[in-house]
């Protein structure tokens, strides 16, 4: 008798659970966000941030936080998506913050400025150096709390349709490049243009620019500038990393259950990491093809090198003289990738440069 009223109470118990555990999941609120990116969908490895991004929500929230990917220009242009989420016409956004240094300049830290970090420095000083805090203190002010969406690692130096032998060769060139960069670059002689995507093959071809930079072989091969343009120059010195960013409506942020809000950190770091590792993979693969396309691999030549590190330098402690939001950023950022360097050096530096020796030599 005492066993089966035990068993009794046990299946009603266990009953219980059955019943509480949906009723648990059917507590948490369905949302239904839209996310603007500022990219195109054939740009798969950067647009592919976005789709990684929204599928692990989704995962991770049993399907009750669900958000839509629109690439550039379906809801708002490309280089407007900052403006779309602090507004709240849409509630999140994938971007590359350099994009608005027109706003402000402190907006490149979070992407890329010219002799910056590499990737992996990048990621190490927004997450662990002191950058996140910066940078959220930063974009407060946009009503937007930004998060790591992807890093293409350290870009190429750009497509010219003559060679570059000296710094001399520089100027007069008409080169698609932006930001610092266009800055650092005009101060030398060339003729910075700012052209979307789309629009940089057919000015190359037409002869309207005499150079182009766009991100590195994968994608440019998907562009096209090899038939028009066959001298392919590194490093973009401009780029040592481009880190890419998720951008969330700060008062919609807020709304979040604490769960979801746990479930967008962990979805964004996925997709961070993903990102990098799929350029890392694409890339060798594509400049091989472009090699054999005849394309002329080249390095900028020291004289060319020595003179944009000793401007964007000179660019940088001018900015951050006149710009405090600016300055509050460079100055711990600086140090930081002092220290980096530093360390690299000691290490990773001279492992990578013997490798690659060693390999040539078979």
């Amino acid at each position: 008798m005492e066993r089966r009223r035990f068993i009794a109470k046990a299946a009603a118990g266990a009953g219980a659970g059955i019943i509480a555990a949906p009723a648990i999941a059917q507590s948490q609120p369905a949302i239904t966000w839209r996310l603007a990116s500022s990219f195109p969908k054939s740009l798969d490895t950067i647009f592919g941030a976005s789709d990684t991004f929204t599928r692990r929500i989704s995962q991770l929230t049993n399907g009750k936080f669900t958000i839509r990917s629109f690439a550039a220009g379906e809801i708002v242009p490309g280089l407007a998506v900052l403006d779309a989420v602090q507004g709240n016409t849409v509630e999140c956004g994938h971007s590359a913050s350099y994009y608005y240094f027109g706003k402000d300049s402190a907006f490149s830290f979070d992407c890329a400025v010219p002799f910056g970090l590499t990737s992996r420095q990048h990621t190490a000083w927004y997450d662990q150096g002191g950058g996140r805090e910066l940078m959220r203190a930063f974009f407060k002010d946009y009503n937007i709390i930004n998060f790591l969406g992807g890093n293409s690692g350290t870009q190429m130096g750009g497509w010219f349709r003559k060679e570059i032998k000296s710094l001399a060769d520089l100027k007069g060139t008409k080169m698609r490049v932006a930001g610092f960069a266009g800055r650092v670059l005009e101060r030398l002689g060339v003729v910075p243009q700012q052209l979307a995507g789309g629009d940089i093959y057919p000015a190359l071809e037409k002869g309207t620019i005499d150079a182009a930079e766009w991100v590195g072989p994968y994608d440019d091969e998907k562009l096209g500038f090899f038939k028009v343009a066959p001298f392919y120059y590194a490093p973009g010195w401009w780029e040592p990393s481009a880190s890419f960013s998720f951008y969330v409506n700060l008062k919609e942020w807020e709304k979040l259950p604490k769960d979801y809000q746990a479930a967008v950190e962990v979805a964004t770091y996925e997709a961070h990491v993903t990102m990098q590792a799929e350029y890392d993979v694409k890339n060798p693969a594509a400049l091989a093809r472009l090699l054999k396309n005849g394309v002329k691999l080249r390095t900028y030549p020291r004289d060319a090198m020595d003179a944009c590190y000793k401007t964007a330098t000179a660019v940088m402690e001018e900015e951050a003289s006149k710009n405090a939001k600016f300055r509050k950023i460079y100055e711990p950022w600086k140090r930081f990738r002092q220290d980096q360097n530093q360390w690299a050096s000691v290490a990773e530096a001279p492992i990578q440069n013997y490798l690659i020796s060693a390999g040539r030599g078979k």
